[in-house]
């Protein structure tokens, strides 16, 4: 646009953060027959829209297959992103930076743009205990905001810390047929990250 290519690949690296932050997450499963007998499970996680795993688990509602999702398990997705006018910087300030190999030019970068980025992270579980024991690991950390450092644009050895806000926490039960089949629990987080986009 305007005569300018360029790639940052900030928002991709929003995206790899959001679920980097997710991705070690483990449950205690104990055999209810022996207590001494415990498991520790590790959850996966995946990007995809929920409606990707609902579709999955209407088709298989045990989630006992061999080859298929299993629960409980972890999907986030981008939703949205919209700029924010109240985090707007004074837009004629430059970042500087020197040029590797070049004593005589400086490489220079107008000021970011603030956009916020939604994400809903899901928790799909078949039962209530794991739900719990997934958001116990997770909700102790916002209060409401996580910092994130983000390598924003590394020629220019600029760094961002960027805070991510926990909104909201909501669960649902998927049935169908009749409600003595429980068909799956969903847990749903919605995120807003406070990032910046960068021009050339």
């Amino acid at each position: 646009m305007l005569g300018h290519q360029f790639y940052h690949g900030i928002i991709r690296k929003y995206v790899v953060a959001f679920g980097s932050l997710f991705n070690d997450i483990t449950i205690l499963r104990e055999d209810r027959n022996n207590s001494s007998n415990k498991k520790l499970v590790r959850v996966p996680i995946s990007y995809g829209p929920k409606e990707k795993f609902l579709v999955r688990l209407r088709q298989d509602p045990n989630l006992d297959q061999d080859i298929a999702i299993s629960a409980p398990r972890l999907g986030f997705n981008l939703d949205s992103l919209a700029y924010n006018p109240e985090r707007k910087l004074n837009k004629i300030h430059k970042n500087v930076s020197a040029i590797a190999g070049n004593n005589s030019s400086l490489a220079t970068q107008y000021m970011p743009v603030p956009y916020d980025f939604d994400f809903t992270l899901n928790a799909f579980v078949r039962n209530a205990e794991d739900g719990t024991r997934i958001l116990e690991q997770i909700l102790p950390f916002f209060s409401p905001e996580f910092s994130v450092t983000i390598d924003s644009i590394p020629e220019m050895g600029l760094q961002d810390d960027i805070y991510l806000v926990l909104n909201s926490v909501d669960s649902q039960e998927e049935f169908e047929g009749n409600f003595d089949t429980r068909r799956s629990i969903i847990w749903n987080l919605s995120f807003t990250m406070r990032g910046f986009l960068y021009g050339p």
